[in-house]
């Protein structure tokens, strides 16, 4: 092959983001070693750019006919190019809301991208992975990343005791994981590609063996914790907590992008007959979630902790769509909803942000009053959250609308009523909060937000920060705005998921809605 036919096979190849991304780090390091770290303004800009380049080259080579790379270590297609796009929006939103955050602590942008790149990275090979082996190298690309990006903040005490937790727990998790994958392959006959990993256990007669539901066991336990199921929910509030704030709004969103994705792929490829045990098993973690995420967050006063577990909740709505029978109504609202969660999260934390930058503190309490100091931020604020407790007409009434309903045309009878009702109570405690920004601790309208000063924050902190507030004001009124413009968003995502049922398990349709 010439160099013209190597780089014309290059630039057709359907993992050119990837490359895209991988281009933008050695960039990112190559700039923070000649500069010292002081051209932050670059590292900013290469960052915004290679997101934007990979976006634009995945939109570019959007097909509907799938496309192996890797000798079929990798599948291309629409169900994983919707996630992939996904985190890259992901990524995107939370490197545009850190340049302000970065100025204001004063610590490194160059670690930050590079974490959340390798981050994105991960989660996009994740989501197209087609063997056991890609799929651990990719999750560990994602984990290791998050790993280190809670632990961003090295001065804060509260962020070297998240990043403790958050690694021992997650290589817990991966072990887990890891122990059911080689279970997998030892009763599969040493397959390690998803769809032949089926036909081995058909082969070998497997299906109906102890040791397939221990691996099903294990790995469902593995993937809980990477979506935050209870009961393997612990790392999550404090994870949230003593994080940085926009590290936090990073892993609010691609934990419900990855996760999910690969969450449907393992089960719905590998485990077709064995599709009414893992559905139960997730339908129990998914209402634990629902419930207790929901009652725990009514007695919060972080407003870190709190999304933290309203996100564990959220999750629970999200699998009501992993677990409907119909793939293509069931698996286009859990889509849609993970689409409008993308938005209304980000712009919550946009608002907590800013606030925080502004004040040195994440306590509920010191909300109150805030319309009076800052109305703009106040009425984002509580758009964000009527959107994230499903008040009508915001864009979360409508995603939680149609996910519900599909889910209980496709016979989740148990799981949508409890959805329902969470819901409800999630309105409670985002309306206490919109309530006390409006009327102060004592109901008083003249009440005035407590200003504070954080030693990991300068002193130029109270001035405003443009960029996240032009970010915080685009997210809240996204949140808004595509609950009206539900329907198109519903109808595109249909349309491009048809062809899961034929070409993306590369199994027959009632292996998957058994």
């Amino acid at each position: 092959m010439n160099t013209t036919d190597f780089l014309s096979s290059f630039g057709n190849s359907p993992i050119l983001p990837e490359f895209v991304l991988i281009l933008g780090l050695i960039a990112i390091i190559v700039i923070d070693l000649l500069y010292k770290g002081k051209d932050t303004l670059s590292i900013y800009r290469i960052s915004l750019l290679s997101l934007l380049t990979s976006t634009a080259l995945l939109l570019y080579q959007w097909e509907a006919k799938p496309v192996t790379v890797a000798l079929e270590s990798i599948q291309i297609n629409t169900f994983s190019n919707t996630f992939r796009i996904f985190l890259l929006i992901c990524s995107l939103l939370a490197v545009s809301l850190s340049i302000d955050y970065v100025r204001c602590t004063k610590t490194a942008l160059a670690e930050f991208s590079l974490f959340i790149l390798t981050a994105g990275l991960g989660g996009m090979l994740l989501c197209c992975a087609n063997d056991l082996v890609t799929i651990y190298v990719a999750l560990e690309c994602l984990s290791l990343s998050s790993y280190l990006l809670s632990g961003y903040a090295k001065r804060d005490i509260r962020s070297n005791e998240a990043t403790m937790k958050f690694l021992s727990m997650g290589g817990v998790s991966s072990s887990f994981l890891l122990y059911g994958f080689a279970l997998l392959y030892g009763l599969s006959g040493g397959e390690i590609q998803l769809n032949r990993i089926v036909d081995g256990l058909l082969l070998n007669r497997m299906f109906d063996s102890l040791a397939i539901y221990v691996s099903l066991t294990f790995i469902v336990a593995g993937m809980a914790f990477k979506l935050s199921l209870v009961p393997f929910h612990q790392w999550t509030p404090d994870v949230y907590e003593g994080s940085p704030t926009p590290v936090v709004a990073f892993f609010s969103v691609t934990s419900k992008v990855a996760a999910p994705a690969l969450s449907t792929r393992l089960f719905g490829i590998i485990f077709p007959y064995l599709s009414d045990e893992w559905h139960i098993a997730l339908g129990v973690l998914a209402t634990l979630s629902m419930i207790l995420g929901n009652l725990v967050a009514v007695t919060q006063t972080s407003m870190k902790r709190m999304p933290a577990y309203s996100s564990i909740s959220q999750i629970g709505y999200i699998v009501i769509g992993i677990l409907a029978a119909d793939p293509e109504n069931g698996y286009a609202s859990m889509i849609t909803y993970t689409f409008i969660h993308i938005l209304m999260n980000l712009g919550t934390f946009a608002c907590i942000t800013l606030f925080s930058l502004r004040t040195g503190t994440d306590n509920i309490r010191d909300y109150a009053g805030l319309h009076m100091k800052d109305p703009i931020l106040t009425l984002s604020l509580v758009l964000c959250l009527l959107s994230l407790g499903g008040m009508p007409p915001s864009s979360g009434f409508f995603g939680k609308l149609y996910l519900f309903w599909h889910g209980w045309k496709a016979g989740s009878y148990p799981l949508v009523p409890i959805a329902l009702v969470t819901s409800v109570v999630s309105i409670y405690y985002y309306l206490k909060i919109i309530k006390l920004m409006f009327t102060g601790n004592d109901g008083m309208s003249d009440t005035s937000t407590i200003y504070i000063q954080n030693s990991l924050v300068s002193s130029s902190t109270s001035t405003s920060k443009s960029s996240i507030e032009i970010a915080m004001i685009i997210r809240a009124l996204a949140s808004i705005l595509s609950g009206v413009s539900i329907d198109p968003i519903i109808g595109i995502t249909r349309n491009t998921l048809f062809q899961i049922l034929d070409s993306h398990f590369k199994c027959d349709t009632k292996f998957i809605s058994k």
